[in-house]
């Protein structure tokens, strides 16, 4: 329930409120997979976020928090997200070039299932971005005072990007 809302949010480009997120993020870190490390993605967004979120590692004991900071300008953010294509089957998403003469998926097999996600169109890419400069960077000032930052170049591959954050992580 709380994650079908919170989807509902996402696709409009609008920021999750605290409640849910937290909610949410606190149920999946009590998985016993979350009991040896977990990762992330997009939050806390908002200082709100990371102070709940503070208090909820204290919580359930977490130690060690590590906040990747992936960095791309955005013009590279819009050609990136809006190159992307989801498969209406199986939710796969693909870069546009790797599916351009492509009619079925080449996960599940779906022919012409190929769509633009909403949260991939320009218009709400932009205003993410807005969002993003609005609300998070004061997140990661919070993060920065205890040095809990990695910085990362977000240019290049996915592989060698992936490759630089692990061996920066396991350098901390």
């Amino acid at each position: 329930e709380l994650g079908k809302k919170a989807q509902e949010i996402m696709n409009r480009g609008d920021l999750v409120p605290d409640d849910i997120m937290i909610g949410i993020i606190k149920e999946r870190l009590k998985e016993p997979d979350c009991t040896n490390g977990f990762l992330l993605d997009g939050y806390p967004r908002t200082e709100a976020q990371a102070n709940a979120f503070d208090l909820l590692l204290k919580e359930l004991n977490i130690n060690n928090l590590k906040v990747i900071n992936i960095t791309a300008d955005d013009e590279e953010l819009v050609n990136r997200l809006g190159n992307r294509r989801a498969c209406k089957s199986c939710n796969e998403i693909f870069i546009l070039d790797d599916i351009q003469n492509l009619e079925n998926c080449p996960k599940c097999g779906a022919k012409d299932s190929f769509y633009l996600r909403d949260d991939d169109k320009e218009d709400v890419i932009r205003n993410r971005l807005e969002v993003f400069k609005a609300n998070t960077k004061p997140v990661l000032a919070h993060y920065q005072k205890n040095g809990n930052v990695i910085n990362v170049n977000g240019i290049g591959n996915i592989d060698a990007v992936n490759e630089v954050i692990i061996n920066l992580l396991e350098k901390s």
